[in-house]
């Protein structure tokens, strides 16, 4: 199970998250409470080890802003949220950056196709809420076979649940490893992706 831990921003965080097995970390650069600017992402990047993506994680900025500022915090990977288009993966892939697209279990079904990003990601329908949802429904979107990240109220206690339901190929946390809102709190990120990476999870 691939493992992305988001909204980290302070270097004990990102150490945690590498250590515990994290196969990707990721830092906001978009309006929130877990926002870091791009030199204090570039500074947390100095923490991260070689071979583990840094994702800067967007909103509804153009993909083109959304690009300059993740060559500013030295970032190779982006990822968009919000209304996008096959033209925004263009301008991504373009710069020489990767990508992965999120959209909402509330979205269009064009919005599920393959547009060409590296990795898409799944949240739950009103996304940010922190709550869980049902998981399972995921699987009549038909993304067998493809690498995507299931997201939305995951926790380390029902992560394991969550993505073997959904059949899911990896998972995103933030809020559910936070001990109070953009706070992580170290234990619940080694036990999340402990839970994630369990047999358990496996579909």
């Amino acid at each position: 199970m691939f493992v992305k831990v988001c909204g980290l921003s302070t270097p004990e965080s990102v150490r945690t998250a590498a250590e515990a097995g994290a196969d990707a970390v990721g830092f906001v650069l978009t309006r929130s409470p877990r926002e870091v600017t791009p030199a204090q992402a570039r500074d947390l990047l100095a923490h991260v080890p070689a071979g583990i993506p840094a994702v800067g994680v967007f909103r509804h900025e153009a993909a083109g802003d959304a690009v300059a500022l993740a060559r500013e915090a030295g970032l190779k990977w982006i990822q968009l949220h919000g209304d996008r288009t096959p033209a925004d993966v263009r301008t991504v892939h373009d710069a020489g950056l990767k990508l992965i697209r999120a959209v909402t279990m509330s979205g269009a079904p064009e919005a599920f196709a393959d547009w060409g990003e590296d990795l898409l990601l799944i949240d739950a329908a009103v996304p940010g809420s922190g709550e869980a949802w049902d998981y399972a429904s995921v699987r009549a979107k038909g993304l067998a076979g493809r690498h995507w990240l299931l997201a939305g109220g995951l926790a380390p206690a029902n992560v394991a649940g969550a993505a073997s339901q959904a059949g899911a190929w990896g998972v995103d946390v933030s809020s559910g490893v936070e001990s109070s809102r953009g706070v992580k709190d170290l234990a619940k990120i080694r036990d999340f992706v402990a839970a994630a990476k369990s047999p358990a999870a496996k579909p």
